[in-house]
């Protein structure tokens, strides 16, 4: 079942090869050339293209590799002045290399899920058919399959308490693309807790400080540091310039389409007290701050305080401390620790995506990816997961803007979609009684009857996005109007969820009845001597 499942969903994705691809799809190209024809001190100093090598060393070396590959397809793609090249032969080859690097992820899926007995198959089919990667990498044009497979590869390290191992699949995973640095504090904290300190206990007892372990440190350390040393090491001289390129702050705070966190609300908010200061005729002294021109651009806010970097990064460190303080208190329990790595690094995720520096939409998969692992394993993260993947999925409807396109995603969202809202359910469904005529799972509290109906909230924005706003004559002068909304209507929708899930962790009680079965916990929590 689990190959036959691969097999059509590889199949689908040879159908989008001919579809519309983003500037990604030049990027990349680029990167192909630059590693080919230039000696590696060289990589991170080219600048014939706008689009400069920015991803980790490992990233490089992996186009590098493909671009021995490559030549043998057109090597007219490889030639670094060849700007915008795309010819029917390399569109091919790009395509199918995000297909064949798929694989990770698809195997990755399985190694993981493996850890569930209780819905293991449906998590397996909800992540290699999640239409975000499929949007996102075989028509928009990216490589987030095999990086998420590396971190699911870790992920399954770490349920199985094979520490050293996670931590290796986590370093090379930075090592790729640094961006899952945001959940970095969770690998240390949980690390720190439950490899450092190798007695635990079964119901949450506290750990003395004399038990630490400074063996383990050390053996988790030069880990670390091994990996690391073989991907910096050939660009010790160049540090600074590598640093530089991972880190271009010079970006703006928001992405060209704003990504739905925080800063879309704080930006659409600029917006109207600017608007409510002209109608009030108050005076604005900054300069009219252009958000929603598609640019990728530094802008002043008009009326509230323009943000920097230090500001992204303090309001993320600060929302991520009291779930990393909860972390280390769980990580005592011997039984549930896993789970509550697995749900802090989603919440990390979100603090991350909602308050960090130029944040892509795309980064939504880093709380999506997680959280479909978790779906299976308690009813609170069930509703929480239905409730994001369809909002955040629907979130990136604007990155295939192409009116040819809008049946396929709205196809791929309705069908995956409605897959998990029939079968998750069904885990959770009570047998009927007389004194029990609801199943439980679909009753639903204040606060989840409010995100329902925020997220029916969708189809009206759907509606006036493809039939009114260019009904209305909009499209002309307000041609990003509906990207605001869309971006704001599930930032809206994601802050919802950030607050609610949220407070589910803080509040998690280890003498809580969990909603598994004892074989799937018995599997779950599996520990390994080491």
């Amino acid at each position: 079942m689990l190959f036959e499942v691969a097999f059509i969903v590889t199949a689908i994705k040879f159908f989008f090869m001919p579809l519309y691809h983003s500037t990604d799809f030049e990027v990349h190209r680029n990167w192909l050339a630059v590693t080919h024809n230039l000696s590696y001190d060289k990589w991170y100093y080219d600048t014939t293209s706008e689009w400069t090598l920015d991803y980790p060393p490992f990233f490089a070396w992996l186009e590098y590799f493909l671009s021995h590959i490559a030549k043998y397809f057109d090597p007219e793609m490889l030639k670094v002045e060849n700007i915008n090249y795309k010819s029917d032969m390399t569109v091919m080859f790009q395509r199918l290399s995000v297909i064949a690097l798929d694989c990770v992820f698809i195997y990755a899926a399985k190694r993981c899920t493996s850890a569930i007995s209780n819905g293991s198959l449906l998590v397996y089919i909800l992540l290699i058919t999640n239409p975000g990667l499929l949007m996102v990498d075989h028509i928009h044009f990216q490589y987030n399959g095999f990086l998420f497979g590396i971190l699911l590869l870790s992920i399954g390290n770490m349920i199985r308490s094979n520490f050293i191992s996670s931590a290796l699949w986590f370093a090379i995973l930075l090592n790729f693309k640094h961006i899952f640095l945001y959940i970095a504090p969770v690998y240390v904290v949980y690390l720190l807790r439950v490899y450092c300190f190798p007695t635990s206990s079964t119901g949450g007892v506290h750990t003395p400080w004399s038990t630490f372990s400074f063996g383990n440190l050390i053996k988790l350390g030069l880990a670390v540091l091994s990996v690391f040393s073989l991907s910096f090491g050939p660009f010790i001289d160049q540090i600074p310039q590598l640093i530089s390129r991972l880190f271009p702050f010079k970006r703006g705070l928001c992405h060209a389409y704003w990504a739905p966190n925080f800063w879309a609300l704080y930006n659409f908010a600029d917006k109207v007290l600017q608007q409510l200061c002209l109608k009030l005729g108050i005076a604005i002294t900054s300069p009219e701050a252009s958000m929603t021109g598609g640019l990728v651009k530094e802008y002043n806010h008009a009326i509230l305080p323009s943000i920097t970097p230090t500001i992204t990064f303090l309001l993320t460190v600060l929302s991520m401390l009291p779930a990393l303080v909860k972390l280390w208190y769980l990580g005592a329990d011997k039984k549930y620790r896993s789970m509550s790595f697995v749900r802090c690094l989603t919440i990390c995720a979100t603090c991350s995506f909602m308050f960090g520096w130029h944040v892509h939409e795309k980064a939504i998969l880093m709380i999506i990816i997680p959280l479909t692992f978790l779906s299976v394993l308690g009813r609170a993260d069930a509703k929480a997961y239905l409730y994001l993947s369809t909002l955040g999925h629907y979130s990136l409807f604007p990155l295939l803007f192409h009116k040819n396109l809008l049946p396929i995603k709205v196809f791929m969202l309705f069908t995956h979609s409605a897959l998990a809202f029939h079968h998750l359910p069904l885990i959770y469904e009570v047998p009927k009684t007389k004194s029990n005529k609801s199943s439980g799972f679909r009753s639903l509290s204040g606060p989840e009857k409010c995100l329902s109906m925020h997220l029916n909230g969708l189809i009206i924005i759907f509606i006036y996005e493809n039939v009114i706003h260019s009904a209305l004559g909009l499209d002309k002068t307000l041609p990003f109007f509906p990207l605001m909304i869309t971006s704001v209507y599930c930032a809206l929708g994601v802050f919802l969820f950030w607050i609610s899930y949220y407070a589910y962790f803080l509040t998690f009680n280890t003498n809580k009845i969990p909603t598994f079965t004892t074989d799937t916990m018995s599997r779950f929590t599996l520990e390994k001597d080491m």
